[in-house]
């Protein structure tokens, strides 16, 4: 599945966009634990001590946020869907 990195997980990753090996039925939560198993680098900017996504974080599919997909992170992808990840990002 091509997965889409933006900001600081592109230079972790290499690449804008990165082939991610992930089996059919696959959740949105399996697919980021599969990314922090290929790039483990990516743990502590992805997932909080429990694995749980940080609530800062945002992963989308087909451009909606996976925090407001009606079954959250265990909402399963397709093939053919588009997910992009996008790190915490401060300011002020």
């Amino acid at each position: 599945m091509k997965v889409q990195f933006y900001a600081t997980l592109r230079q972790v990753v290499g690449a804008k966009t990165v082939e991610v090996p992930v089996p059919p039925g696959v959740t949105l939560q399996t697919l980021v634990d599969t990314v922090v198993v290929q790039y483990p680098d990516m743990r502590t900017m992805l997932l909080d001590d429990e694995g749980g996504l940080l609530g800062n974080v945002h992963v989308f599919l087909n451009g909606r946020d996976g925090h407001y997909l009606d079954k959250g992170m265990e909402t399963v992808v397709a093939a053919t869907d588009v997910v992009d990840i996008f790190p915490a990002v401060g300011g002020g």
